[in-house]
């Protein structure tokens, strides 16, 4: 694995993330996002990333300038891509999005350029033909907070080159992850595999009127033992992702139950701008939810 320089493009709730923590291991990165305005939005990301990374892995002050040195940043697609080994790709949960990203991608990127995608519902071979290199793309999905839930799973498909799934494996590592190789194709992985259904039940629940958000966390933390409910997990991941997912099954199967609870996600959050984290509210308010208040439990 010679990798050396890496492109993230976009730069939203996981892109950001990948971008930081790939910088913060000595690599050169290049975020790429549409516009100067939604890259300067990134920059104040980075910012609050920096103390995360001080207060949750007592990373140096030292580590945290080296990392800010490491990146750079661009809107034009070509500039970010021309010296890629490797580029991952964390544009919105959506195929057309995706296969027109790739499509223009494939004008511009440089033959040793490898393409991972990073999302975490879509196969990669549906994209596979619109990258226009098959045999050097594949899938590499990290989990939120990514330098806490250092996962990495890997997944190619049928036509992926073996070197290539190999050495981003050995990239994967390189940047600090647990590394998670798929034999085959599996839509959503193995943690979505697991945590999609208990967050469409989850979602399915409230929609339905049986309990609120709070009653139904409580019921699984206390039930589990875990830490986070779904709905307390679902802000963190974002609930414009859930929408998209939903929406997208809604379409595809017409279930009366998942056009209501697209209804109850569009009318109750998306259009009241209540996304979970990255906007202090969605199901709890922040930076204080009520999930963390030790008397939740009693």
């Amino acid at each position: 694995m010679n990798y050396k320089n890496i492109t993230i493009a976009g730069s939203g709730v996981l892109g950001y993330q990948i971008a930081f923590q790939t910088a913060f291991y000595g690599f050169n990165v290049t975020v790429y996002d549409i516009n100067d305005d939604v890259i300067e939005k990134t920059k104040t990301k980075f910012n609050t990333l920096s103390e995360a990374y001080k207060k949750d892995i007592n990373a140096t002050q030292q580590q945290i300038d080296e990392t800010f040195k490491n990146l750079s940043y661009t809107s034009d697609l070509a500039e970010a891509v021309k010296d890629a080994d490797l580029l991952i790709e964390a544009v919105p949960e959506n195929p057309s999005i995706k296969i027109d990203f790739y499509n223009k991608l494939a004008k511009v990127a440089p033959k040793k350029t490898v393409f991972a995608t990073n999302s975490s519902t879509l196969l990669p071979s549906q994209f596979s033909e619109a990258t226009g290199r098959p045999s050097k793309f594949l899938a590499l999905h990290f989990a939120n907070t990514i330098w806490l839930h250092n996962t990495a799973e890997i997944m190619g498909h049928s036509k992926t080159d073996p070197k290539v799934f190999t050495d981003v494996i050995a990239f994967a590592k390189a940047i600090g992850m647990l590394t998670l190789p798929l034999h085959k194709e599996q839509p959503g992985y193995i943690l979505n595999s697991l945590l999609v259904p208990l967050l469409s039940a989850a979602i399915n629940l409230i929609a339905n009127n049986v309990a609120d958000s709070e009653t139904i966390d409580k019921t699984w933390m206390k039930g589990t033992g875990a830490p986070l409910g779904p709905l307390g997990i679902l802000d963190v991941v974002g609930i414009k992702t859930a929408y998209n997912i939903n929406k997208i099954a809604a379409e595809k199967t017409k279930d009366p139950l998942k056009i209501k609870t697209v209804k109850y996600l569009k009318d109750n959050f998306i259009d009241k701008n209540r996304l979970g984290v990255s906007t202090g509210e969605g199901f709890y308010k922040y930076p204080n939810p009520a999930y963390q208040n030790p008397d939740f439990l009693k």
